[in-house]
């Protein structure tokens, strides 16, 4: 029994020396974990700063460890070390912060922090070398995306290995009850080589003079391009108080191509290049900031204190890893004479809205910058983002509003409250005999629809919380809510559009002649959609089955202007409509989007003008496009019409990068099925909700950790779409769901799911450990059974494992005859054994379920 026991022993001892050869994604991280400081309990996620994703990706959570500011205008830095020494790359970057609390945050990589205190303030620096900004986050302000395949090299030879974060806490009235503050950035690193590096290029103006009193002064710059080609996704632009707007472009062959253009008043953030830009070798690279004097009795020179000003042109590239560079400056002007052909909108101020004069940022992070040369080293290298590839849009499918008894769903919004709104037509229907061949209403006996047709529901679990709209309408179309809770809607059979209070009960405003179609100024037909400018107040309107143009309005309901044209068959041109259904405004950008219904493509024109900016079409559309949402932050939302008889496009709903009209998803539901969505919205959070307007039902999407892989080709817009598995539909519906409201809260750490990513971690520690075991326990078993077969149940002797596994064909005694009890004069092998490693390997826990 003793040397059984010793056996035991012994063979465990090497199955865990084996399996221990097979380094744990946690091994890296254990001196880094010991050594982490103790953070307040009130910040949640902050007891795991760093978190497994896989074999090769970790996220690693940068807080704020609980402070509370004394006073508004704060700013607070804190640093994070990198959890190890090797080279890796940053993908994705996660905030974490409040708007009420946080004005805007910062985070720069460098070697050195300016202090080695849990957390200091930023008047003392960030770092003590040379300092590149990372990431900026601000409120109302979208977030950048790295393009996929794109990263930011840190560690290793090359890359710093501390992380500096620093929370501008502006408004401090949130404060009053003491809580702590945890806000941060959690960062997706990943150890794999991505085949493009990311970099910052700075161009800033280092002697500009602004007069005292001068109504405009331009501060330029420029230089010749002489590096391997770089591509540009983002931008940030920066200038203290007496900047009024700053623009960069690309000019080639004396060509002017818009980088970017923003007030440097509005929230410290990088932007989205609208039309990604490529620089080639010998191209020229071009900044222009304008100041105003007004108000200034002295000269105001280019320096580092909140008197003295900046002119800052920040471009984010991406370029291939071969030929990566970092970090590039421009301080010159290489040609003067250039500017005169510069763009006339790089001299006319960006408008801002009077509440975000409120919010203008801050200077403290200049205060500490004594020189230009510290002023150069404020922006370099690498930064942020993805396209968020690590979430997946399904159905909610616990959500009971799929159940609700509705006719049919014309138009979905949601209000300021996030509750959604359905605007539904009742006991009518918009069938072959609603109008004439004049587009005249025909039904007009029926009187006007009996039923509530606006409907308020509680979001999470579809509970009615207010309906109006009772005896106004005869075919409600499209819906949208202003910034104030007003609803807007059009009618098809009246041919109008209407603004009304939340009761509902007379419109505040109406558009258009009742039952009468036109063309005319005064005149629609069948208007589809309205929306309205939350910062002008302008209205906008698609109109419609019959005409095909948009409407602009203001605020009071007067005729601004009008573009738009019917499209031909099988030609469809930038302007051109049919059947202009859906509106979606990006406020991000002052651009208005239009789902060109029978074109299949969405449109998007510039607010101010009506000017065609783009246009988004992919062959997954299909040959109809009905609906369009956007959500700040970048992300653009739709749905397509039903298939025509041969055609295999499905009926489905894309989510798309704004920037780039790459689709990042598709999703369908899992109850049902899609007959005609008519109208899609979606929050912020990435809930959506989309209506049918035949199969009378509204569905219900939520974001969740993605589970299956989609390659989608840019160039070609080639969707090759790997679908999700019968054996993983099967689960979801085995395995309920989360709550939607958990799955809201999941998506909110996307990169930090501590179910999953945690989860698997645990499985496979625990998986490695209970192999030994199993194939412990087998082979007592088969020795208990050898036993008394061979011995007729009497004890034969010790265990001899050699001679165990030589019994079986294809095994070698090499590496097991020495722990035999009885073979204790054999001479010992010089090879170790080589079956030890596929004995013990194991194929890698499956990852966890996407409803977990």
């Amino acid at each position: 029994m003793a040397g059984l026991v010793n056996n035991l022993l012994i063979l465990l001892l090497l199955f865990q020396n084996i399996c221990l050869g097979f380094r744990s994604p946690l091994s890296i991280f254990k001196r880094y974990k010991d050594t982490t400081r103790s953070l307040s309990s009130e910040c949640l996620g902050s007891e795991q700063p760093v978190i497994s994703l896989g074999l090769s990706d970790f996220a690693l959570d940068i807080r704020m460890p609980g402070v509370t500011p004394k006073q508004s205008d704060t700013y607070l830095c804190m640093s994070v070390r990198l959890p190890m020494d090797d080279e890796a790359y940053v993908v994705d970057f996660k905030p974490h912060a409040s708007m009420d609390t946080v004005h805007h945050m910062l985070l720069f990589g460098c070697n050195e922090p300016s202090s080695t205190e849990n957390y200091w303030d930023c008047d003392e620096g960030t770092c003590r070398d040379k300092s590149n900004i990372l990431y900026a986050w601000a409120r109302n302000a979208p977030p950048t995306r790295l393009p996929k395949g794109v990263g930011f090299r840190v560690g290793g030879e090359t890359g710093g290995r501390y992380f500096v974060l620093q929370v501008h806490y502006g408004d401090i009235s949130a404060f009053r009850d003491k809580h702590k503050d945890c806000s941060g950035v959690t960062l997706h690193l990943t150890h794999q080589k991505q085949p493009l590096i990311a970099g910052m290029y700075l161009m800033m103006s280092v002697n500009t003079v602004i007069p005292p009193g001068e109504k405009v002064v331009d501060a330029d710059i420029a230089c010749h391009y002489k590096r391997f080609p770089m591509h540009l996704f983002a931008y940030r632009v920066h200038t203290h108080r007496l900047g009024k707007v700053v623009s960069g472009y690309r000019v080639r062959n004396g060509q002017w191509t818009l980088i970017g253009r923003q007030s440097p008043q509005l929230p410290q953030a990088f932007y989205p290049v609208e039309h990604p830009v490529d620089v080639s070798y010998d191209d020229i690279l071009a900044a222009r900031c304008v100041f105003s004097g007004e108000g200034r009795t002295t000269e105001t020179h280019i320096g580092g204190t909140a008197n003295d000003e900046m002119c800052n042109f920040y471009i984010m590239y991406y370029m291939e890893a071969k030929h990566a560079v970092s970090y590039m400056t421009c301080t010159q002007n290489a040609n003067p004479e250039m500017f005169r052909n510069i763009p006339q909108e790089a001299n006319i101020p960006v408008p801002i809205k009077s509440d975000m004069l409120k919010m203008t940022h801050g200077h403290h992070e200049e205060t500490k910058d004594s020189d230009t040369s510290s002023l150069l080293q404020q922006a370099k290298k690498e930064e942020e983002e993805i396209l968020d590839q690590d979430f997946h849009i399904e159905e909610a499918v616990e959500w009971p509003g799929l159940d609700l008894k509705l006719g049919q769903v014309s138009g979905l919004a949601l209000d300021p409250e996030n509750n959604l709104v359905i605007f539904h037509r009742g006991d009518h229907v918009w069938d072959e005999n609603s109008f004439d061949s004049k587009f005249v209403y025909q039904q007009r006996g029926l009187g006007p629809i009996e039923q509530n047709t606006i409907l308020v529901l509680n979001p999470s679990n579809a509970k009615l919380l207010h309906s109006t709209g009772k005896s106004l309408f005869y075919l409600p179309h499209g819906l949208s809510i202003d910034k104030n809770g007003n609803y807007w809607v059009t009618d098809v059979a009246l041919h109008q559009v209407f603004k009304l209070g939340t009761e509902g009960k007379e419109p505040l405003l109406t558009l258009g002649v009742a039952l009468q179609p036109g063309s005319d100024k005064n005149h629609f037909c069948q208007p589809t959609d309205v929306v309205v400018d939350p910062i002008t107040g302008s209205i906008y309107v698609s109109d419609g089955y019959c005409n095909s143009r948009i409407i602009q309005f203001s605020p009071d309901g007067l005729y601004v202007m009008q573009w738009g044209e019917e499209s031909f068959l099988g030609r469809s041109r930038p302007g051109q409509f049919h059947i202009p259904h859906s509106l979606a405004l990006i406020p991000d950008f002052s651009q208005l989007c239009v789902a060109d219904r029978e074109n299949g493509r969405i449109q998007c024109f510039r607010l101010e003008t009506g000017e065609f900016t783009r246009e988004i079409k992919h062959k997954s559309f299909g040959r109809e496009l009905f609906a369009v949402s956007y959500v700040p932050g970048g992300l653009l939302f739709a749905v397509n019409g039903m298939p025509y008889p041969g055609e295999a496009e499905p009926v489905q709903g894309f989510v798309m990068n704004f920037s780039t009209g790459e689709i990042i998803d598709f999703f369908i539901p899992l109850r049902k099925s899609f007959e005609m969505p008519h109208d899609i919205v979606a929050s912020e959070d990435r809930t959506v909700f989309v209506g049918d307007v035949h199969a009378r039902a509204v569905w219900k999407f939520a974001s969740t950790e993605k589970v299956e892989h989609r390659s989608v080709k840019k160039a070609g817009i080639e969707v090759q779409e790997i679908k999700e598995s019968e054996a993983v539909a099967e689960a979801r519906l085995k395995n309920k769901p989360e709550s939607t409201h958990s799955l809201k809260d999941a998506d909110k750490q996307p990169l930090v799911q501590q179910a999953s990513s945690t989860g698997v971690s645990f499985v496979l520690i625990t998986t490695l450990l209970i192999i030994p075991v199993v194939v412990l326990l087998a082979i007592l078993i088969f020795i208990r059974w050898r036993k008394t077969t061979v011995y007729g149940g009497k004890g034969g002797g010790g265990i001899n494992l050699g001679n165990f596994f030589a019994s079986h064909k294809g095994y070698s005694r090499k590496g097991f005859d020495r722990l035999s009890t009885e073979g204790s004069d054999q001479e010992k092998d010089e090879d170790d054994g080589t079956d030890s490693e596929e004995e013990c390997s194991a194929s890698p826990p499956p990852p966890a379920p996407s409803s977990s």
